[in-house]
């Protein structure tokens, strides 16, 4: 009998499998799902709301700016159209790189010319293939379709070169704003500009030059980069170390040098009427990305 009292002390209270697993369950299972759930319970109060990242969201995208103005002499004399090729257009066309149709080439200019000055204008100014946007550039629009007339005048076409027309004022004493209409049918839509009394130009023109002070990147994403991000006609092209390595060892001063006289393919200061710190700026930006 002392033998029996002996056994079942020492066998403890589970007896069974059954009783093993429902010990296991409570001793571990059920602590660590009350401990997730604590854990989850107070990580919610730091989290926002559903809709809090759309309404931020929302909110941002109501204070992005949606425009920028700019002041510019719309009663100057306009640019010929061989000035606006020499300045703007000589870089690809002249040697017929990145596929533009070479100046005077007339078999290459043929299929263009017969789509109409329209659809040749419009290219120009919306940008296509390798050939970047000239709209909103250093020339007018009516100046861009000048440059279209005269190339393609030069290989055999016979488009009449566009002029600006008249500005119009409802008031014969107060100073009319000038406008850019359509350019001889050229243009899809006319180009307007604003010109501003004198006393105010002034010190606008003033904060553009400052806002505008030496952006290197600018300059190139809307100049050099016709040439450079694609090597186009013999350009060291964009982050290309191999490339610039010879240039860089000459020195920043003489690649602005360069950059500013023009050389072989490239036109003067890369075809746009940038300063020379900005020249300066732009050849810096695309040293730094070659080192």
């Amino acid at each position: 009998m002392s033998d029996i009292h002996q056994e079942e002390a020492h066998t403890g209270p589970v007896k069974s499998p059954k009783q093993f697993l429902w010990t296991v369950i409570f001793a571990f299972v059920v602590p660590v799902f009350a401990i997730i759930g604590l854990v989850t319970y107070v990580t919610a109060a730091n989290k926002s709301g559903p809709g809090a990242a759309d309404n931020a969201g929302s909110i941002e995208s109501r204070l992005q700016k949606v425009g920028s103005v700019e002041i510019r002499d719309a009663n100057r004399p306009l640019k010929s159209g061989q000035e606006v090729y020499q300045a703007q257009c000589a870089a690809c066309h002249a040697t017929g790189a990145a596929g533009a149709p070479k100046f005077e080439d007339a078999a290459a200019w043929a299929p263009r010319i017969k789509t109409g000055l329209e659809a040749l204008v419009h290219s120009s100014i919306a940008g296509k293939g390798a050939m970047a946007p000239q709209g909103g550039g250093d020339f007018e629009d009516t100046e861009i379709a000048r440059g279209v007339v005269y190339m393609a005048n030069a290989a055999g076409a016979k488009f009449e070169e566009p002029q600006r027309p008249a500005a119009t004022s409802a008031d014969a004493g107060s100073a009319a704003p000038a406008a850019t209409a359509p350019v001889a049918a050229a243009t899809a839509a006319p180009a307007a500009a604003v010109a501003e009394p004198a006393a105010a130009a002034a010190p606008a023109a003033a904060a553009a030059t400052a806002s505008a002070a030496v952006n290197g990147k600018a300059l190139y994403d809307k100049a050099c980069f016709v040439c450079h991000a694609a090597g186009v006609a013999g350009a060291p092209k964009f982050g290309d170390k191999a490339a610039w390595a010879p240039y860089i060892a000459q020195g920043i001063d003489s690649m602005v040098k360069i950059a500013i006289s023009g050389k072989g393919a490239m036109p003067p200061r890369g075809g746009s009427s940038a300063s020379d710190e900005e020249i300066h700026a732009a050849v810096q930006y695309m040293v730094e990305q070659a080192q």
